[in-house]
């Protein structure tokens, strides 16, 4: 597979830009705050929507025929048809200016930035990085770098055994939850992902070689920039840069964690074991 990754070729993409628009549904932020586990209140016009409602709007569809074998819409279009057969949400880079609202009619303007080859333990990664920006009739709202990577299926099919992470800071605030299919099921579905490895038991773990369904990188960046902004007087950072450290599986209590309080908080997932899995930076 590797072999045929033309980098010179998949290049040509930067550069392209694609727009969309969608709205803020009062069902939609009902639905997101209840997948976040927040008080789902009665959402109506003009009410601020969770930080990471943008991840809900302007979202790929594809006819089912237009699916790929691990569910998502298969290669090319916007982004480049990279021929690596995983592909993961990496990490990124967020600027909160403007909370989006009920009743918004939201424009991202997407484009293609970069394209990066380099080797890891699990072989040959592609990296391509897309910025977002999110504007409503009061201006942007939301400036995004989101960075997704490809990798190759191991040549025993089996995932490489990540590294340790770096040890994280004391927690001086810490959140347990439980994510369990309904929790991954709901993610999913209020972000249109048919990602397989969420959902699909036999495929994540016979396929993929995982030992259980994966818990989305983006659900657990939204549960940190929260937990932020709740210990920050509700307001959320300025800038909030995040990467994922290796999976989070279900089945077992993860914890969502913040450094003590100041402009600038370190904030983090991690598993039963307490093992970090996506670091997150948040500046006010």
């Amino acid at each position: 597979m590797t072999d045929t990754l033309d980098l010179d070729h998949l290049r040509q993409w930067i550069g392209r830009t694609e727009d969309k628009t969608d709205m803020v549904t009062a069902h939609l932020v009902a639905g997101l705050r209840s997948t976040l586990f927040q008080d789902i209140g009665q959402p109506k016009a003009g009410d601020a929507a969770p930080f990471t409602t943008h991840w809900c709007l302007t979202l790929p569809v594809s006819p089912l025929s237009g699916n790929g074998p691990d569910g998502h819409p298969k290669r090319g279009g916007f982004l480049p048809p990279v021929p690596l057969p995983r592909r993961m949400w990496a990490g990124g880079e967020i600027h909160f200016i403007e909370p989006l609202r009920v009743g918004d009619t939201v424009t991202r303007r997407s484009t293609i930035k970069d394209v990066v080859v380099k080797s890891g333990s699990t072989g040959t990664l592609c990296f391509v990085s897309v910025d977002h920006v999110f504007t409503t009739a009061r201006g942007p709202a939301v400036r995004e770098r989101h960075d997704i990577v490809y990798r190759d299926v191991p040549r025993d099919g089996k995932n490489a055994t990540p590294a340790k992470p770096a040890q994280a800071p004391a927690a001086a605030h810490r959140e347990t939850h439980m994510p369990d299919p309904v929790l991954l099921f709901r993610y999913s579905a209020v972000t249109f992902n048919s990602h397989r490895i969420h959902y699909d038991r036999d495929y994540v773990t016979k396929e993929e070689g995982y030992p259980g369904l994966i818990v989305h990188g983006p659900l657990q960046a939204a549960l940190l920039i929260e937990l932020g902004a709740k210990l920050h007087g509700g307001q959320a950072p300025k800038t909030f840069t995040y990467r994922g450290l290796q999976p989070l599986f279900d089945g077992s209590e993860f914890s969502v964690n913040a450094s003590a309080t100041g402009d600038t908080m370190e904030l983090w997932t991690a598993n039963n074991a307490g093992a970090p899995t996506m670091k997150g930076t948040a500046i006010w």
